[in-house]
């Protein structure tokens, strides 16, 4: 048997990459036809469909509600920050959403997400599409973490804040033959620095979908979006660890996404979506580095190495770690390489499992990044 697959190891990358190649102008036909089917001839009719839109208080989320209101489909928006609802539901209004609710609500907290499709199903009767767009984010080396506490919050948001809408909200989905999108990242195959754990869920995030794609068959269709990098909330640095402090919320978070990559990328997700797609990608190109990845990882490992090389020894300051000084590093916490995270624990914020659609203002987070790391 070892011989066999010693022969085979040989063999088959070769071949398949011809294969591929003397293929790819019929595959290419082919994709291109059902394009246009689809386009023209088979996207989905919104009018009046209920789809419920987590981490939908900024960002991605915002914007997908923007888009799905422009096909005047009735919303259910979710996130932790209520009051920044109330401005994004009348928006939604004005741009053509019949009716609009907002949910105070923690997505990594089933009994949250019960109440919050349950509510969705009390008041509609139906659920057609689940959107999931929460993400927490972090830009610091594994062994900068300031204690092994981040661990399970970054698993808690970045994967059963998916899990746990769609656990609930799938038996509602079979019974309208509706949708799940998922707004996830291209790192989960292409990881770089500073981002391991964040790349560590959103893999997990990507294999749970990829499996339940099967599991689900033609019931309930799954529409995975990943992005390249996109400048939202975190890029503008609103998160730092700061000297003998921990990490702390930084209350600037109205950026301004319209008109920007951050628009276009919603548009394309729930285009995608009514069209039936199962993959929405943007920008498109990254695909060529899979190639690599399979075919040639050490290259891949190479470039990558050459493109983000600092120079010389790494000097972050391990400030807040209790971990003594790099040699020759800095103190200042705001510089580039200084550990960043978005958001507080929410294992510490207490929810609040009574119904409402709107109430008093919760200072909690929920998220919707696109290639950087943004968060409500």
């Amino acid at each position: 048997m070892g011989v066999i697959n010693s022969v085979l190891n040989f063999i088959v990358p070769p071949a398949s990459l011809m294969m591929l190649a003397f293929a790819w102008p019929t595959l290419f036909f082919i994709s291109t036809c059902e394009w246009i089917y689809t386009c023209y001839f088979n996207t989905e009719d919104m009018d009046n469909k209920v789809v419920v839109i987590t981490g939908a208080s900024s960002g991605i989320g915002e914007q997908i509600a923007y888009q799905y209101a422009k096909r005047h489909a009735n919303l259910v928006l979710v996130a932790r920050r209520e009051q920044r609802l109330r401005v994004i539901s009348e928006n939604a209004r004005w741009l053509g959403a019949p009716n609009v609710l907002i949910m105070a609500a923690d997505v990594v907290k089933e009994d949250d997400c019960r109440r919050f499709i349950n509510e969705t199903i009390n008041y509609f009767g139906r659920l057609d599409h689940l959107v999931n767009t929460v993400t927490l984010g972090h830009s610091f080396y594994f062994e900068e973490a300031p204690n092994s506490n981040l661990f399970p919050i970054l698993m808690d948001i970045n994967f059963w804040g998916n899990v746990y809408p769609t656990y609930v909200a799938l038996p509602y989905l079979r019974e309208s033959n509706g949708r799940i999108v998922v707004n996830a990242s291209v790192e989960n195959w292409l990881p770089l620095p500073r981002m391991s754990l964040y790349y560590a869920a959103k893999s997990a995030v990507m294999n749970f979908y990829e499996t339940l794609r099967f599991e689900v068959k033609d019931e309930v269709g799954i529409t995975v979006a990943t992005h390249g990098w996109i400048g939202t909330e975190m890029v503008k640095g609103k998160l730092v660890m700061e000297e003998g402090a921990e990490m702390q919320w930084k209350e600037e978070r109205e950026v301004q996404a319209s008109g920007s990559p951050v628009e276009e990328y919603a548009k394309m997700i729930v285009s995608g979506a009514c069209r039936g797609q199962p993959y929405v990608k943007h920008p498109s190109w990254y695909d060529v580095f899979f190639l690599y990845k399979v075919f040639a990882p050490k290259v891949l490992y190479w470039t990558f190495r050459f493109l983000l090389i600092d120079g010389g020894a790494r000097t972050t300051s391990f400030i807040g770690t209790g971990r003594p000084l790099l040699e020759g590093s800095s103190t200042d916490s705001k510089r580039p390489g200084s550990p960043l995270l978005e958001a507080a624990s929410p294992r510490r914020v207490a929810g609040n499992p009574e119904k409402k659609f709107i109430g008093s203002p919760e200072r909690l987070f929920t998220g919707s990044p696109a290639g950087s790391r943004r968060f409500e």
